[in-house]
């Protein structure tokens, strides 16, 4: 998709896109990684004839390894540097990869696999310290662009491995207040580690700048991930308290969530600190403007989550245990938007998630903004029955999902719905019976080709849905907090029917790249 410099949208590319985590990745080290498989993950891509790569978000994962509750909105997750790369540029050597766990390929076991790579990530920065000037050409440079966020997000992981993984909050008074005394004797204390914790974000940013251009030479558009709230356990509050509604000792006085609905009773309580807007505006959305910048560096294009909180969000008292005695308070709306347009020349590259109870106002606000909206299938059905033209119409100004990240997969889903005998489910399924037939192996691909034939302009499939998986490869279930982000699949799984399947399918729905 494009953007004009005056910062209205442009008519989109119509093309096709497969969404896949990095962790998500083949490969030998416990977790996919920004190496030797992500760029074979491109030009498998590029054969299927996409253009566009979309990920989840890709800062450093904390409790419960979810992207979506990073410890940094900066930061990147060491965990996912190349193993492969950094023993090609001489950063670990044959002997430190000895003796790595080996764990279940199709799965990321997060508690095996940390402390093993945290053990030899520590060693490649160890050895790039010691190493000669000339051999850090580019450390300084990298440390002076994120000066404004590196050097708090150091100290802060040092400081939490050195109080036992504990969030911040828990720490000694002085250093969750921050005071000047205690964080300088901190970083004297802590040195070897915050250096550390900088090699690393500088190692990542190298592995990914490379991956990049391999992308742009295969004609591929990367598409990022952008949470709208931030964790509280994060190197984010500790350093901006200011900026977010968090009472002296640090704690959250209200916090973010959705209210009761059709799916829950009592709400979802997500638990982040909610902004102090009226702070960001005062400067000029400084800390919103740097964060997307930041973000823009791995991607060309970001997904914005829970895009409506722009528009009017539901505050919860941090008191209450689930999200029923909350209220709707107004967002930044406009404001924040037109401050990242002209922050970034004219350009506003954001998807909106717009999923979900969405008002006028909200559809409104993406529409000033020539923002493309989502729509996923799976809650398509449902309308169906009394829209029957609802997929014709879909906007192109859009892009259109088999499902998402939080989504059952498509066979999962339609062999799930079989189940159910009435409700809204059981329309949804019948609906998706006309259009996909009955056969459960047969309807993802037939899915695949209603979001491909649709208007939207960008049509996006998971992996999982191109592969025909069912629901053993799901990648999150919502309000669960064990099993998730653990999938991955293996090159076998991506036969060459599959690609050539996907590549003349794309061909045929007038979305593959031009020739030549």
């Amino acid at each position: 998709m494009t953007i004009e410099r005056s910062g209205r949208a442009a008519r989109p590319e119509r093309a096709a896109g497969l969404l896949l985590h990095v962790t998500s990745l083949p490969g030998p080290w416990g977790i996919g990684e920004i190496g030797p498989h992500a760029r074979r993950w491109l030009r498998a891509l590029s054969a299927m004839r996409q253009r566009y790569w979309q990920f989840l978000p890709l800062g450093p994962t904390g409790y419960g390894d979810s992207p979506y509750q990073s410890l940094s909105t900066f930061a990147a997750h060491a965990l996912l540097i190349s193993f492969d790369d950094l023993r090609r540029d001489g950063w670990l050597t044959a002997g430190d990869l000895q003796g790595f766990p080996i764990t279940d390929a199709t799965r990321v076991d997060f508690g095996a696999i940390l402390p093993a790579r945290r053990a030899r990530l520590q060693a490649a920065a160890d050895r790039f310290s010691a190493a000669s000037a000339a051999r850090q050409r580019g450390f300084a440079a990298f440390r002076r662009r994120q000066a404004d966020w590196l050097p708090d997000y150091a100290l802060f992981m040092a400081l939490k491995t050195e109080h036992g993984g504990r969030a911040w909050t828990d720490w000694p008074a002085p250093l969750a207040q921050r005071e000047p005394d205690a964080l300088d004797a901190a970083r004297r204390r802590l040195d070897r580690e915050i250096r550390r914790e900088e090699i690393l974000q500088f190692l990542f940013d190298r592995q990914w700048a490379a991956l990049r251009r391999t992308a742009a030479r295969l004609g591929i558009r990367l598409i990022g991930d952008l949470p709208i709230f931030v964790a509280h356990d994060s190197a984010d509050v500790w350093a901006r308290r200011d900026l977010f509604h968090v009472d002296d000792r640090g704690h959250p006085t209200v916090v973010a969530g959705v209210p009761p609905d059709y799916f829950s009773t009592t709400g979802q309580r997500w638990g982040n600190p909610l902004y102090r807007w009226e702070a960001h505006a005062a400067e000029g959305y400084r800390w919103w403007i740097a964060r997307v910048r930041r973000a823009l560096a791995w991607a060309d294009w970001l997904r914005l989550d829970h895009f409506r909180g722009l528009q009017d969000y539901w505050q919860i008292p941090a008191s209450e245990p689930t999200a029923e005695r909350g209220r709707w308070v107004a967002g930044p709306r406009d404001a924040l938007l037109a401050a990242l347009r002209n922050a970034l020349g004219g350009r506003l590259p954001i998807l909106a998630e717009d999923l979900g109870i969405i008002t006028d106002e909200v559809r409104a606000l993406r529409d000033r903004f020539g923002l493309p909206g989502m729509e996923v299938l799976q809650f398509l059905f449902g309308e169906l029955a009394e829209r029957p033209d609802r997929l014709e119409r879909l906007r192109e100004n859009s892009v259109v999902y088999t499902g998402t990240h939080d989504n059952d997969t498509a066979r999962g889903w339609f062999e799930a719905s079989a189940a159910s005998a009435e409700g809204e489910v059981a329309r949804a399924r019948r609906a998706a019976e006309a259009l996909l037939g009955r056969d459960p192996a047969k309807a993802p691909a037939r899915m695949v080709e209603l979001a491909w034939r649709s208007p939207a302009r960008l049509a996006i499939a998971p992996l999982q849905d191109v592969l025909a998986l069912g629901s053993e490869a799901r990648m999150n279930t919502p309000g669960t907090a064990q099993g998730n982000w653990q999938w991955r699949f293996a090159w076998p799984q991506l036969t060459a029917a599959a690609k050539t399947r996907l590549a003349r399918l794309t061909r045929a729905a007038g979305r593959a790249p031009p020739a030549g």
